[in-house]
């Protein structure tokens, strides 16, 4: 974890700094453009939308269930997913915590990054490293889980080292989240369960939206989103979005821009075939987020605490530099007998580049007010290929309803890894002078290779007796995993290891809609590197997971609830070399026992509304260091609730006007393993305002309303960050 939040991140090539501006001015030429058609055919009296579609379901509800689980959500409630299952199944009938976050909830609660977008999710802690828009970074039941449990339409998105992906919210229709194991399913996967953001799809109907705005720091974005068939009773159907933003932050020279365009084409010849190709192409230039001592944040210093404004870096050096891209398809073709064959299949690419100083602690005394500060560069390649085969059956056996699912995934990627450091010179806290570091490292600590291939091969079955669902899954994979570091020859390895994961839970439906259900299901998490003591290829993080709950939907309205009580086992964990503190073996063991609860409603009056709440106890239970066990992992609060509540009103004058209001906690923390250092619990309070009337939507949101100064984690005494200060967006949209 050090490593992968230790410094700067960057990637392989640079482009043109100009390019979220042009592509805003292109996102409002486009606006403009499309929108003058739309008013000179309602001058010539062409039939408008009816207002229930430009309410907000830009797509027809689609008739199958995969699809219906990855469209449109209704408001803030969600009765589908395919995250649990693959196949599509009723959240209320899947025995699995799974939340699901939809685009209204998105838009109403402000976000701008998938991290903030499950702030209102059970489970989930999306700020361990404060504000930083370089990364989305998130636990699930305390485990850290962006790395192997961050996937984009079903197919992982693995970040390694400073590799890492970051995918633009409005590009997505819905974010998925899976609570537990999920390597029966998906492979090699966290403990804690997984992110699953999935992209708008074309629409059966024509759909156009454009959008505008700005915040308080100066940062404006403009947008567009069309879609529908390519012409009239075609069955070719496309969807284009795409945003540009430029413009300043919290921390003085730090900016956050980013240009986005996302597409898809499907083809429905008939309503058994769909074919859907999805691309995306995305550029960010931002800057790293701050390293900051734990005295002067946390705790004030004898000078008191240092501002969030405060720029760590050096603008004569600083950069962060981002460059990916999605290219894939899906396929489904269903026969009349009940059986339905899917490919979906992707390729990736994330090229960063980042370099300059970054904090590491005082460099005497806190009343000196001298952060010490390394140089950092990074010039870092990944490169992905997916690829999940599906084989789907539904059978009704003398009232046995079944559905069996087959599937043989492969994954594989290549990481080129470019970093280096040296020590640069310090800052004063209190008088910050630029343009002392100038140049960046010369020298390399990592110049490597790692290559990753896993095939796995799983099967489940959904099976409905009476008022009893089973569910039952397994998988097998092969890993094949090789390191060549250039720096030390010595160090390349090869290793296979294999892994079988299942999972059994059974659920019961009762006639008021409370469904208990029992599960259990174990994981692994392939991890690249070698073991210091042994010289091999590390094994694999296991995982054992047993859970109970109750999931709730009101028989007549949107409105859905779950509970649950977790048990989950984390093994083969990454823990100090006590002979040698900077390797690492295989000897750690982690315990999360806890409990959490979502409810979602969405109201035909208006009232939306969502909210959560997590409580649980994760302990290191085994490792060499003895002073740790007991103790909770650094940057892990404990307890985390929610709740975020949105009205328009329905009639009358004032119809269409609304108001949103929210409320976030989150417990105390630890800066360090051994629990010396608190971090402290804290409140957050998120607002709205907006007014929709004949396609307009005219919108202000607040984050952080109250502007409460905070810390949201620390990785250790001399690595906190300071957590999201007020945002404030105001914004102009039209639909039509």
């Amino acid at each position: 974890m050090e490593r992968f939040f230790g410094g700067p991140r960057a990637g392989g090539t640079t482009g043109d700094r100009r390019l979220p501006a042009a592509l805003m001015a292109g996102c409002a030429a486009a606006a403009l453009l499309s929108a003058l058609p739309a008013r000179a055919q309602a001058a010539g009296g062409a039939v408008e939308l009816d207002p229930i579609e430009v309410q907000g379901r830009p797509a027809e509800r689609a008739v199958t269930p995969y699809a219906a689980a990855t469209g449109p959500v209704q408001g803030f409630t969600a009765t589908d997913s395919t995250a649990g299952t693959k196949t599509g199944s009723k959240l209320s009938e899947t025995p699995a915590s799974i939340s699901v976050v939809g685009r209204d909830q998105i838009r109403d609660t402000g976000a701008q990054s998938v991290s903030e977008a499950t702030r209102y999710t059970a489970g989930v802690f999306s700020d361990t490293s404060g504000f930083d828009p370089r990364y989305d970074l998130y636990q699930i039941r305390g485990f850290a889980a962006s790395e192997t449990g961050y996937y984009l339409d079903g197919l992982q998105l693995f970040s390694y080292a400073y590799v890492a992906f970051k995918v633009e919210p409005w590009s997505l229709e819905r974010i998925d989240i899976l609570r537990g194991p999920a390597s029966s399913l998906y492979g090699g996967a966290g403990s804690g369960g997984l992110i699953d953001a999935i992209s708008k799809r074309p629409t059966a109907v024509p759909y156009h939206r454009v959008e505008i705005g700005v915040n308080n720091y100066g940062n404006a974005y403009a947008a567009f989103d069309l879609g529908g068939p390519v012409t009239e009773g075609s069955p070719w159907s496309y969807r284009v979005a795409g945003i540009g933003r430029a413009g300043g932050t919290q921390v003085d020279h730090i900016d956050d821009d980013r240009g986005n365009i996302s597409a898809a084409l499907s083809y429905r010849p008939d309503g058994a075939t769909t074919l859907t190709f999805l691309g995306q192409y995305q550029r960010d230039f931002t800057q790293a987020a701050q390293f900051l001592p734990y005295e002067g944040t946390v705790r004030p210093a004898p000078y008191g605490r240092i501002s969030t404004s405060l720029f760590t870096g050096d603008t004569a050096v600083s950069k962060f530099e981002r460059e990916q891209a999605f290219m894939g398809y899906e396929f489904e073709h269903s026969f009349a007998n009940g059986l339905t064959l899917r490919q979906n299949l992707r390729y990736a690419y994330v090229d960063t580049h980042e370099v300059g100083p970054y904090g590491v602690g005082y460099l005497t005394t806190p009343a000196a007010g001298d952060l010490a500060r390394y140089n950092f560069i990074t010039t870092d390649r990944g490169r992905e290929f997916t690829l999940d085969n599906q084989a789907q059956a539904r059978l009704d056996l003398g009232g046995v309803q079944q559905t069996f699912l087959a599937g043989l995934d492969f994954k594989h990627f290549i990481v080129n890894d470019n970093n280096g450091s040296s020590a640069a010179a310090p800052l004063n806290v209190l008088r910050p002078v630029n343009g002392i570091v100038t140049t960046a490292p010369g020298t390399r600590y990592t110049l490597a290779t790692e290559t990753q291939s896993d095939v796995g091969l799983y099967a489940q079955d959904e099976i409905k007796l009476g008022r009893f669902v089973a569910l039952l899954s397994a998988r097998g994979d092969v890993v094949d995993t090789s390191i060549n570091n250039l720096l030390y020859p010595s160090q390349s390895s090869d290793g296979t290891p294999h892994a079988l994961t299942g999972r059994a839970a059974l659920l019961y439906n009762t006639d008021w809609g409370v469904n208990p259900y029992v599960a259990y299901g174990t994981s692994f998490d392939p991890i690249i590197g070698l073991n210091s003591t042994t010289q091999q290829a590390y094994k694999p993080e296991e995982g054992e997971t047993k859970e109970v709950g109750l999931k709730y939907q009101a028989p007549t309205l949107p409105v859905t609830a779950s509970l649950a009580l977790f048990d989950v086992t984390r093994t083969n964990v990454l823990t100090t070399d006590p002979v040698n503190v900077l390797t690492s073996v295989q000897t750690g063991e982690e315990r999360s026992r806890g409990i959490e609860l979502q409810a979602n409603a969405t109201l035909a009056e208006g009232l939306k509304a969502v909210g959560s709440f997590t409580a649980f106890h994760i302990t290191n239970t085994r490792d060499l260091n003895t002073a740790i066990v007991g103790r909770v992992p650094y940057d892990t609060p404990e307890t985390l609730s929610s709740l975020f509540v949105d009205y328009t009103i329905p009639d009358g004058a004032l119809r269409g006007l609304g108001f949103g209001a929210g409320e976030r906690y989150v417990g105390r923390s630890y800066a360090d393993s051994v629990n010396s250092y608190k971090v402290p619990d804290y409140w957050l309070t998120d607002a709205g305002i907006h007014y929709e009337r004949d396609g307009y939507r005219v919108a202000v949101t607040a984050q952080n309303l109250l502007d409460k100064t905070y810390v949201s984690g620390c990785y250790g005494v001399a690595y906190c960050f300071y957590g999201d200060r007020r945002r404030v967006t105001a914004s102009l949209s039209y639909q039509w």
